[in-house]
């Protein structure tokens, strides 16, 4: 098994066997410890951020949330009248998205559990991965958008975990004391080397986004 597969799996067993009341909490509006509390004010600011990055009017738009948890960003887009797949690893989180669709929305929302890189899904002219790639090495990314790129007719705009100092040291003790409880390892990254590694296309950074104990990095990428 590749380790693309094997990541996927792991993300999966761990948001369907030990983090949905977490998420599912953290993804609404009941209240959160302080730490939790800094996570969603971060995440709030990067969706923003992401959907920032599209037309303001999405309407004819075909638009893949890969990796969309519990639908919050897949909402807004297809409220700007998007077509939208969204798409997660997880199907508890896709029970919950499912629960919370709003009765009217401007273009269409779809939600699937699977694969993000599955080409059933189709061609899109937009993807958004917002933290759904922060557990993939480098070589896994240039995989997703080398598989990506021929079903993308504009550009896909996600994030990834940053090479800073604390993540990087987060990371090495992630690498000496495995537990099999915990969540899996974010895995930080430069963009300007995953710039290089790309087989084609381009890749450049929109904007970081450090909020207490959330710290992400958009990037966009055009094929």
């Amino acid at each position: 098994m590749s380790t693309y597969e094997s990541t996927r799996n792991r993300v999966e067993t761990y948001f369907d066997r030990t983090a949905t009341r977490t998420w599912e909490r953290l993804t609404s509006d009941a209240p959160v410890s302080g730490i939790r509390a800094t996570v969603r004010a971060g995440r709030d600011r990067m969706r923003d951020l992401l959907i920032a990055q599209l037309p303001d009017d999405l309407r004819g738009a075909r638009v893949l949330d890969a990796g969309c948890g519990t639908g919050a960003l897949a909402f807004e887009l297809a409220l700007s009248g998007a077509d939208v797949v969204g798409v997660d690893v997880s199907p508890q989180l896709i029970d919950i998205a499912e629960k919370r669709q709003p009765e009217h929305v401007a273009g269409s929302l779809t939600f699937k559990s699977g694969d993000m890189l599955d080409p059933a899904l189709g061609d899109f002219d937009y993807i958004i991965g917002m933290d759904s790639m922060i557990y993939y090495d480098a070589a896994d990314i240039t995989r997703i958008l080398g598989d990506i790129a021929p079903r993308l007719r504009e550009k896909m705009v996600f994030t990834v975990a940053p090479r800073t100092p604390l993540l990087m040291m987060m990371w090495r003790a992630g690498k000496l004391f495995p537990r099999s409880d915990r969540s899996p390892t974010m895995v930080p990254h430069s963009a300007t080397r995953l710039a290089k590694a790309l087989p084609t296309g381009t890749l450049r950074k929109i904007e970081r986004v450090n909020s207490g104990f959330y710290i992400s990095e958009a990037l966009e990428y055009r094929p």
